[in-house]
């Protein structure tokens, strides 16, 4: 009975389901509900600054506007480029400028929605080893992004860890390139559900210590050698 105990222990740990980065991903979007931003219109605050997202399957309008008392700017990437409105008047802007300004709306967008928008075409996806933060085990995924499609930020190197239990996204991390380069690492501090969409807000870390190991970061957070930076609060957020 004892040898059959333990081969029926192995038979099952043996059957245990085991996920591609792919499934990890789509369950994600399941349980989050994401897959209904595809065709929605969002709108919310950040930082006083007003933004909106109108998304119909494929195409996309990003919006952002900082107002002031006498001037309003309004930034709108579309899937073919970038336009600036000051009071109402379109601004020539030069390619860096444009650039520029897209990267910034484009990024606050897509934080906002994660985990929408790891299906894009760009995106490569990669599982890692898992990991287990906090006494909960994660699923960890590498994301990286094709040059073409990619945007600016191609070479950006994105970690995500999902949840075992319900492939909730609760922790990512990110190393970038522009303005000197760096790395962040997020929590989440609140979620919300708007609509049954799942939302969250962040908080915003930074290693103490500029020289470490990226794909080693999860250990660091546990181990207090993350230095907090700010909180990504998303406010009035609606739903269309």
């Amino acid at each position: 009975m004892k040898y059959l105990y333990i081969s029926l222990l192995i038979l099952l740990v043996s059957c245990k389901p085991k996920f591609t980065a792919q499934e990890i991903i789509d369950q994600s979007l399941a349980y989050s509900k994401s897959n209904n931003i595809a065709d929605a219109t969002i709108s919310f605050a950040f930082r006083d600054n007003n933004y909106k997202a109108i998304r119909n399957n494929g195409t996309f309008e990003l919006t952002r506007v900082v107002q002031n008392d006498t001037i309003t700017i309004k930034d709108v990437l579309f899937n073919d480029g970038f336009k600036r409105f000051v009071n109402d008047s379109l601004v020539n802007l030069s390619e860096e400028d444009k650039n520029k300004y897209s990267n910034s709306v484009n990024s606050v967008h897509y934080f906002s929605v994660l985990p929408f928008g790891l299906n894009d075409k760009a995106v490569q996806k990669k599982l890692l080893d898992p990991v287990t933060i906090k006494g909960k085990e994660y699923y960890k995924v590498r994301v990286t992004f094709t040059e073409e499609g990619g945007g600016e930020d191609f070479d950006d190197v994105f970690l995500y860890w999902f949840s075992k239990e319900n492939f909730q996204l609760d922790y990512l991390a990110y190393k970038y390139h522009t303005n000197g380069g760096g790395v962040r690492f997020r929590d989440v501090k609140e979620e919300k559900l708007v609509n049954g969409i799942r939302f969250v807000d962040y908080n915003n870390y930074k290693p103490l210590d500029k020289e470490i190991d990226f794909y080693n970061i999860d250990k660091l957070y546990e181990e207090g050698k993350l230095k907090k930076l700010s909180e990504i609060v998303l406010e009035n957020i609606k739903v269309y």
